[in-house]
């Protein structure tokens, strides 16, 4: 199985509650992000400027992506560039020592069905899977009917040509 390359090794992050580290990224080793009608391309740049925290729980990791989008117009069919900059802030848990049972290890069914609703994300030894993250902040924020001007009056249904005003 291929390595993500959306993976971040924390390991320079001591884990006291406090620590921060910024960076500053480029992943252009990916697949395709997005629809069919609008997308960031396979391998297509994604700036992150990444910043990590430590806190009691994990590390906290907040982001700023920017990338382009490449699609059509939902109206004219005319070739679109989307400029994409969004933020996503998510907590990482660190793993569980699973040597240690404790009071809070016996959990209820309720509990355990209330956990699975909130979908707290795990480190991975060091490091964190910003995969998720990073699609959620895109894919759930791109149009679904992408237009190349907000006026576009889109085809001709006689002709097919696109209706300029």
């Amino acid at each position: 199985m291929a390595r993500s390359p959306f993976l971040f090794n924390c390991h320079d992050l001591p884990r006291r509650a406090g620590e921060m580290r910024e960076y500053e990224l480029t992943v252009s080793d990916h697949e395709g992000l997005g629809f069919d009608v609008l997308s960031i391309e396979k391998d297509e740049p994604i700036y992150i400027d990444l910043k990590i925290e430590s806190v009691s729980e994990g590390v906290l990791a907040s982001a700023h992506i920017e990338s382009v989008a490449v699609g059509e117009c939902g109206r004219c069919l005319e070739k679109l560039e989307f400029d994409i900059e969004e933020d996503f802030q998510e907590l990482f848990e660190y793993e569980k020592d699973t040597r240690q049972k404790s009071k809070k290890d016996k959990k209820s069914k309720n509990d355990e069905d209330e956990e699975d609703e909130l979908e707290v994300r795990q480190m991975d030894g060091d490091e964190i899977d910003l995969d998720g993250p990073i699609r959620d902040a895109i894919i759930l924020n791109l149009p679904l009917n992408p237009l190349c001007k907000p006026d576009c009056q889109g085809l001709c249904p006689d002709c097919g040509e696109k209706i300029e005003k």
